[in-house]
């Protein structure tokens, strides 16, 4: 199974200062023009190199929806991929590492950081993912072992 995790890009900073709820401001925010353009960059990387087959799934936040319509394709939305996500969450719902084919996740830190320390086995709780950038992840079975193998680390600064 192929596993891309890609974050969102560049948004506008949490501005609460109108009174409202944070989370439901954090929700709301959108990409700005720089992020704009990383989500434009990246899709252009992923569209090339994606299989026709990938299963696209995003955070329900503005700014992820705003990056992965970037790329074309159809996607859904699932709540469990929130800022409020987990890690654990985001494996169960691609069904890691049972499912077959490949899935393209856009979400947030440090959930992405999360599951990319976890199936890499670091000791350190996340990786850090620059905003905008993609992580490529395969599973395969070697002598009855998981094997999980950076496929490729894109960032859209360097396409």
């Amino acid at each position: 199974m192929d596993l891309v995790l890609w974050r969102h890009a560049e948004a506008y900073d949490l501005d609460g200062a109108n009174g409202a709820d944070d989370s439901e401001v954090d929700m709301a925010r959108a990409l700005t023009p720089r992020g704009e353009k990383q989500a434009s960059r990246m899709a252009a990387w992923l569209d090339r190199h994606l299989p026709a087959s990938t299963r696209v799934l995003a955070s329900p936040a503005r700014r992820t929806e705003q990056t992965v319509m970037a790329l074309g394709r159809k996607y859904k939305i699932r709540q469990e991929l929130g800022p409020d996500g987990s890690a654990a969450q985001l494996l169960a719902l691609i069904q890691w590492p049972e499912a077959k084919g490949s899935v393209l996740v856009v979400g947030h830190q440090p959930i992405l950081g999360q599951v990319i320390a976890g199936l890499l086995g670091l000791s350190a709780a996340e990786c850090s993912v620059k905003k905008g950038a993609v992580w490529w992840l395969r599973t395969r079975t070697v002598d009855t072992h998981l094997k999980t193998a950076v496929l490729t680390v894109q960032t859209p600064e360097v396409l």
